[in-house]
Order: C-alpha cells, then structure tokens, then sequence
C-alpha cells in the first residue's frame, strides 16, 4: 500500500496557480496527512559574472535574492496551507532544475516528486532536453507530473502495460505499474483501468512477402494478447471488462484510451536513456507527456527499488 511520508513538490515561478502544490496537498490529504516540502530553484547568471567582486561578496548578493525568493515562497505557500499539513519551504541556487530536483529527493530521501508541466514545442524538445525529459530519465522516486486541472471524485487511473514482454525489465515493470496503480486508486478512491497495445503487421511487410497474409497474422497476434489479458486480470484480481485491449502504437493508444475515459493519471513505466538515442528517440512516457490531457505518474524500476 502506497503510504507518502515525504513528497518533494517543484515550484513554478511562472505561473500563478501552483497546480502541483495543489495535488501533492490532495494526495497529502488522503489517509495520511504526509508533510511536503516545497522547492523553488532559482538562478541568475549576471551574478556569476560579476567579476569585480570578490567571491563573498557574490556570495552575499546570492544569499539576498535568495532570502528575497524565500519570504515569495512562504507566502505563496501560506495560501495553500490548511488542514494541519506541514509545508516546509526551499530555495536552492542552481541552475539547472533537473539536477537540483534530483539531489534533493536522492539527499532526502522523497519518495513522491510531483510538478507541474506545459507543452514543449517538438524542435525544442530534440535540441533542448527538458527538464520533465530529464526527470522521467533520472528521477530516483516516483514522478507526478501534473497538468492544470484537478481530479474528479472517483476518478479513472489507466495503468499503461505491456503484457507481450518477455524480458525481466519490463516483466517487473508492468508488476510494478500494476501495484502502485491499484494502490494508488485505492489511496484516492478512484478506479483502476489498464491499458494493453500491440502493434498491427507492417504495413510494407506484404509488399516484401507476397504469401504474407496480414489479416490472419494480426488475428493471431490480437488472440495471442487476449490470453495474455486473461492471465494479467487472474493474477492482480483485476474487473475484466477494465482492462482494454487496442491494436495500435502504445503512445496512441494510450493517449486515446485516456481521452475517451477522462482519466485523472496515467500510470507508465520509463527505462530512462541517456546519449544521442535518448535525446532523438526518447520513449513512450515523453512521447505522450505532451498530448495527454490528464496527469502522468512515472515509474522507473531503480526508483521503487530505492524506496523500499
């Protein structure tokens, strides 16, 4: 069972609504009353560069802004503070975002992240990783990333699978999305769905093989995956007629299922990869990131391993 003891909220000085200090006080209301620290990283490079002061004296102009951003912070925070839940507040120098994040839920161990996300444009998103990018590829904990809207009584948690995998990895992937979805609705009263694509023959594949009969073979994929359902709902006790199976790419088919159930989280996994092939290719949690209208909670393996 799920049981929050230290979420790690980013905040966004942007923006006037703090969507995701509002759903880690959700979540914190929700049996448990888990305190929550709140994070601001600020930076600004015009301090670096102020090269006729000595290092103490940047140091103290540092320590002002920070002090400055501090007291925003807590009175941003206080507007948000209510019901007895302990919100501690922070304001760290650095100027990357990801990296502080990181250190700071490795250095205390947060067991919940959670920020809030916008659209990145596409050309950005290959040249520029960003930070959601680096967080879904490094994050040491559990990682909520919340879009501007809230989650209705009874909402739909789609846990996003892959029944047809073979190796360890994503065997205990889907083990762990599983659990923690199903932990996750029964922590928010909510309702657990889960999603399974296989992708159909390749469309030139006929081309190249004239015996090759597309049809027959993607009858005898999408039976092969109807048993594999059939198992998946027998092992985790789960209501069958929840658990939707779709022929397609899973970045679409998630996206769609998601759509059409109003989901309030999408629950995936994400290997993480590192490199030039992480930086074009990606995976399925930053492929959907931006198209889903809903929150997405991302899963890696070593970070569950390391809040056990």
């Amino acid at each position: 069972m799920i049981q929050y003891k230290n979420i790690l909220v980013v905040i966004d000085p942007t923006q006037d609504e703090q969507a995701a200090l509002s759903r880690a006080i959700f979540l914190s209301q929700q049996k448990q009353q888990a305190p929550i620290k709140a994070l601001l990283t600020i930076y600004d490079f015009s301090y670096e560069m102020t090269s006729m002061l000595s290092s103490s004296e940047r140091e103290t102009m540092r320590s002002a802004v920070i002090a400055d951003r501090k007291e925003w912070l807590d009175k941003l925070v206080a507007q948000y503070q209510h019901n007895g839940i302990e919100i501690e507040t922070k304001v760290l120098w650095n100027n990357r975002l990801y990296e502080a994040i990181i250190n700071e839920a490795k250095e205390f161990g947060h067991d919940l992240i959670v920020k809030s996300t916008h659209s990145h444009p596409k050309l950005q998103s290959v040249i520029f990783t960003p930070t959601d990018w680096h967080l879904l590829r490094k994050t040491p904990c559990p990682l909520l990333l919340v879009k501007n809207n809230s989650w209705p009584s009874h909402g739909r948690i789609l846990a996003a699978v892959h029944l047809g995998a073979e190796d360890e990895l994503h065997l205990k992937l889907n083990d762990m999305i599983t659990c923690y979805s199903r932990d996750l609705a029964n922590l928010v009263d909510g309702q657990l769905h889960a999603i399974n694509a296989y992708p159909p023959a390749p469309a030139n594949i006929a081309i190249e093989l004239p015996d090759f009969d597309p049809e027959l073979y993607n009858q005898s994929v999408k039976e092969q995956h109807e048993e594999l359902v059939k198992e998946y709902v027998k092992k985790y006790d789960l209501n069958e007629s929840f658990v939707h199976l779709e022929e397609g790419l899973p970045d679409d088919a998630i996206i769609d299922k998601a759509y059409n159930l109003d989901a309030a989280v999408v629950v995936l996994g994400t290997c993480g990869r590192s490199g030039l092939s992480g930086a074009l290719i990606g995976n399925t949690a930053e492929h959907v990131i931006d198209q889903l209208n809903c929150d997405l909670l991302a899963l890696r393996p070593e970070s569950l391993d390391s809040n056990q």
